[in-house]
């Protein structure tokens, strides 16, 4: 009887899972056919409105349909960088559009490269006369670095401005380990290549901690030197090193302190701010108060395809953790991107090709697969050159050594020089529990290495001369693309990252610019002129479910709230749980890793990380995973 009963439960089960899988595709559907018949009002010029509630990301991540259902997706809605930067500048050329308006109340960053890139484009709308107006109820970094470059920079009288700057914790798992007797094995080379220090250590070392600071302030330094070329009048010193003496002067008034200090031009309600915009781009239709002519960016995107001319010039996206195998986008996997650059170059004539890297690196083996992929391409005598983006670190710059020339930008974070390998061992835990392990050998390597009696010497001898062995690839590929002396890389690697403008100063990349600057040096390299440009994106496909389920499940994600202090402790949440899914992408990936722990996360946060199993319960799973 009790038999029958679990196989009811188990049926009932898979009765509600596949109720739960209709509904979402009847809603996924729904939602596809209203999107398809468009709004009337989505494209008719007035103001260009972009209402960031989510990420500006290089490559969005693709939704897994088994995600969707267990909500497991990215929070917010992901806007691809370039799409984001093609419709501002596009507006700023069309008459039919008067201004662009910033909606940044739910906007969650994009990376230091990524926004400076929003901004160049923001200025050419204003370059273009049209004024560019933002709107917040609160603003931090991210969101400032863009309303910095508006005209108009409006703020709810409930709001505030705080700046908090590069920086913050990590999680370390020592203590963890050795309350549960685990053995965990680490194997690296360089100095500064703290990746592991997680595992073996309780805090940073002084070396990493002194790396991170430099990276720190010259990011820091950076972004106050992006925002006060933005907006001169902006007193950022002041709201930034010591927020609470700027609030008192104020009165204790927050939004006031914005105001003080030139952050902000106007304190307002949404619907004042509205009004205003209606008195440059138009009246709406009336149902709303404030409601103002607009085009909405989706919408406008597809009213104004990307146009280029006869000849190809391929752009492939390195985005992500670097994997073995295949991966969907989002991810870089390394069969999956040399496949697409072996494609594109058998289907099309590629006259040169730009390589996007975004990326903290991963395993060794896939960044060397593509790497070899794009030795191909050049076989061919088709010129690469290689634009950095927020990061281009560890394997992102082993596949950068390919190129021809090397784009960064000052706050690019890339070098990262250094290998490494981690992986636990059991042999001490097990006997707590009652466990032994036992069993034959006939070679110093049967059983290795052996995660219930330890590894053994040879196994260690053998795992750090991999480790060693990668590593002089590494610096010697380097040496020899970068045109450095061996004892000069040795020197600037170790592990260690680098801002872009460092970077560019040791000789690490060669010249400062953006993408669109890649492309036009690559068509220079090709003797391609610039009007007979056509951009070809070399990009994985997008199964029809996996796109709806991308533009359903970011119109329904959850937001951070607008309240500020709501918004700061979820970007370190979102921070938190970003290093621990790092980390358990170290504990479950390939042995050997050419990874940067220093570098931000390249993916947006998911919605349930951790969420249902509380921080101590993910911490336990990242350091001991189910392989």
């Amino acid at each position: 009887m009790q038999t029958v009963k679990q196989i009811w439960h188990i049926l009932v089960g898979i009765k509600d899972a596949m109720v739960l899988l209709l509904l979402l595709l009847f809603f996924i559907l729904l939602f596809a056919a209203l999107s398809a018949g468009g709004d009337p009002r989505a494209n008719r010029g007035g103001a260009l409105l972009l209402d960031l509630n989510g990420v500006i990301t290089e490559q969005p991540v693709a939704v897994d349909p088994r995600d969707a259902i267990t909500g497991n997706v990215p929070t917010g809605h992901q806007f691809r960088l370039r799409d984001v930067v093609r419709a501002i500048e596009t507006a700023a050329k069309d008459d039919k559009i008067k201004t662009v308006v910033l909606d940044l109340d739910s906007f969650m960053g994009g990376g230091a490269t990524s926004l400076q890139r929003v901004g160049e484009a923001l200025d050419k709308v204003r370059a273009a006369k049209k004024p560019v107006l933002a709107f917040a109820t609160g603003y931090t970094d991210a969101g400032y670095t863009l309303a910095a470059h508006a005209d108009e920079v409006w703020m709810d009288p409930m709001g505030a401005v705080l700046f908090t700057g590069p920086g913050g914790t990590r999680p370390y798992f020592k203590g963890l380990a050795d309350r549960l007797s685990a053995t965990v094995n680490v194997y690296r080379v360089g100095k500064y290549k703290s990746f592991v220090e997680p595992y073996v250590r309780t805090e940073a070392s002084p070396e990493a901690k002194a790396e991170d600071q430099a990276l720190a302030d010259a990011l820091w330094e950076e972004w106050q030197a992006d925002v006060t070329k933005a907006r001169p009048k902006a007193k950022v010193a002041a709201m930034a090193g010591d927020p609470a003496a700027a609030v008192k002067a104020a009165g204790g008034e927050l939004a006031k302190a914005a105001l003080a200090n030139g952050l902000v031009d106007k304190l307002a309600a949404r619907t004042e701010f509205s009004k205003r915009v209606a008195q440059i781009a138009g009246e709406g239709d009336g149902k709303h108060p404030g409601d103002f002519q607009s085009s909405r960016f989706a919408a406008y995107l597809a009213a104004h395809p990307e146009k280029g001319g006869s000849e190809d010039i391929g752009i492939i996206t390195i985005a992500g953790s670097i994997v073995d195998g295949e991966a969907p986008s989002g991810t870089a996997g390394g069969k999956t991107v040399s496949d697409l650059i072996h494609k594109a170059l058998a289907e099309r004539d590629l006259k040169a090709l730009v390589v996007r890297v975004n990326s903290p690196g991963g395993s060794a083996f896939a960044a060397e697969e593509m790497r070899r992929a794009l030795l191909d391409v050049k076989a061919k005598g088709i010129p690469i050159v290689i634009s950095m983006g927020n990061v281009a670190a560890s394997g992102g710059y082993w596949v950068s050594m390919v190129g021809d020339t090397i784009f960064a930008d000052p706050a690019t974070i890339t070098g990262s020089i250094g290998v490494f390998s981690v992986f636990p061992t059991f042999e001490k835990a097990l006997p707590r529990i009652g466990i032994t392990a036992d069993g034959v050998a006939t070679t110093p390597l049967s059983g290795q290495p052996d995660l219930l009696r330890g590894t053994n010497e040879t196994t260690d001898a053998l795992m750090q001369a991999g480790v060693e062995d990668i590593y002089r690839r590494f610096t010697n590929m380097v040496a020899e693309k970068r045109k450095m002396s061996l004892d000069k890389v040795l020197e600037v690697a170790q592990g260690r990252v680098w801002a872009g403008g460092a970077a560019r100063q040791i000789g690490l990349v060669d010249r400062f610019g953006s993408l669109d600057d890649a492309i036009a040096e690559a068509a220079r390299l090709a003797k391609v002129e610039a009007d007979d440009v056509n951009r070809v994106w070399i990009e994985p496909g997008q199964g029809l479910l996996s796109g709806l389920l991308g533009d359903f499940m970011g119109t329904r994600a959850q937001a951070p709230s607008a309240d500020i202090f709501t918004r700061l402790a979820w970007q370190q949440q979102a921070l938190a749980f970003s290093a621990l899914d790092e980390a358990r992408g170290v504990m479950t990936g390939p042995t050997i890793q050419v990874r940067c722990i220093q570098c931000p996360p390249t993916a947006p946060f998911r919605t349930s990380a951790g969420s249902a199993q509380g921080l101590s319960g993910l911490m336990f799973e990242t350091l001991f995973p189910s392989r």
